[in-house]
């Protein structure tokens, strides 16, 4: 009885902070939880002309398709492997800059180069991808000129299944780097200073306090940022993709994403669209409570 009588008392006192995030839950019912509805369409033969009441209800036959088709798991295993790669190198990367930076004692020139890292995230990919589409163009590219100098021929990164996949990662990283850089920065800050004192004082290099002092003081905080990009997993990131492929790397660069925008959007299947959007959403769902558990059993880290 005395919870219940301090929750109503709490809830009174804070009730302009309720009537302050009221609008916010509203939107977010109305255009995220509201169009769920549109769910049933994952199983049905969905025509606009009949509605969802009208339309033949064909249960899990998308769901075989997205499991039987050979372009389907293609897609899938695109997305993996794409997801993978991005997720490896965005925390390897990361690390051994803010590692580099930690090192650099000259102010200007560390905050310099913090700045340029972390400028690109600002940047949306619409911006980007036209900047790169002329950068590694195979004609007149600026990337390809400098290749030129060497005596090497052009290479149409953009429209080569070999070349896609490895300049998705690594525009990847030029753009996200310096954000994740920022997060484990702030981690080494974090590190006593009177550790590396006594390890000096043992006679360990710099080699030596960085695997046995920062690493493992940035442990927990890498194994959260780890843990919690499994949630992304089946996300290689529509934005970047969707700007830079074409029908040439459909092989190696299409993604769920991607696959789904084309079938539903742009060949009007709304409902197989539909089932492949809720199969990725499901995945990601158990990923994302496997992350916080991971995370929470691994770095004490939790949310819920």
């Amino acid at each position: 009885m005395e919870v219940k009588k301090k929750q109503k008392w709490n809830m009174r006192r804070n009730w302009p902070l309720h009537i302050l995030i009221l609008p916010a839950v509203i939107v977010a019912l109305f255009f995220q939880y509201a169009p769920m509805g549109g769910l049933i369409m994952a199983f049905q033969d969905y025509k606009p002309w009949l509605g969802f009441f009208q339309s033949e209800w064909i249960g899990f036959e998308h769901f075989q398709t997205i499991i039987q088709t050979d372009h389907a798991k293609q897609v899938i295993w695109n997305t993996l492997v794409i997801s993978v790669l991005k997720l490896i190198f965005g925390l390897i990367v990361p690390i051994a800059i803010a590692l580099l930076l930690n090192e650099v004692y000259h102010t200007v020139y560390k905050r310099t180069v913090q700045t340029v890292i972390y400028l690109p995230y600002f940047l949306s990919w619409v911006i980007l991808g036209g900047i790169l589409l002329d950068l590694l163009s195979p004609e007149g590219g600026l990337f390809n000129q400098f290749l030129g100098i060497f005596g090497i021929e052009p290479i149409f990164f953009l429209g080569d299944n070999t070349w896609f996949v490895p300049t998705v990662v690594v525009t990847d990283l030029w753009k996200e780097t310096g954000f994740n850089t920022i997060v484990f920065l702030a981690a080494i800050t974090a590190v006593n200073p009177n550790l590396y004192e006594a390890a000096h004082i043992d006679g360990a290099n710099k080699w030596k306090q960085t695997l046995y002092i920062t690493l493992p003081a940035m442990m927990p905080i890498i194994i959260v940022v780890g843990t919690l990009s499994l949630g992304n997993i089946l996300n290689a990131g529509f934005d970047q993709i969707f700007n830079l492929y074409n029908p040439l790397v459909y092989e190696t660069g299409d993604i769920i994403d991607t696959y789904v925008y084309r079938r539903a959007l742009i060949d009007g299947d709304f409902s197989f669209g539909t089932a492949v959007g809720l199969f990725k959403s499901v995945i990601s769902f158990f990923l994302i409570v496997l992350g916080y558990r991971l995370a929470y059993k691994y770095a004490n880290w939790r949310i819920f």
